[in-house]
């Protein structure tokens, strides 16, 4: 199953609505995929095995993995078109 991480400052808040509202849609699109919230600390342990990023911070590193804009699951604004875009990458 596909792994997609969601990082932000604390990873306790803002992560945690986007990973939840992310994993809804995902499942209401009956899409598997495994969503996890966790720290901007931590990331570069957790992107090991992630196969996307879900970033609401700005950060410069590269991980290797694809990143979609977390932002717009918490205003709405290009929510759909992140949410096609991370589909694609878990049926891929």
């Amino acid at each position: 199953m596909k792994k997609i991480i969601v990082a932000c400052g604390s990873g306790v808040a803002t992560s945690q609505t986007v990973a939840s509202k992310l994993a809804k849609l995902l499942k209401e699109k009956n899409v598997p995929c495994e969503v996890e919230a966790v720290d901007i600390k931590s990331l570069k342990h957790h992107v090991k095995g992630a196969d996307g990023y879900v970033s609401i911070v700005k950060t410069k590193e590269d991980y290797g993995i694809p990143v979609f804009n977390g932002i717009a699951f918490l205003t709405g604004m290009g929510q759909e078109q992140e949410l096609e875009k991370i589909i694609k990458l878990i049926e891929g």
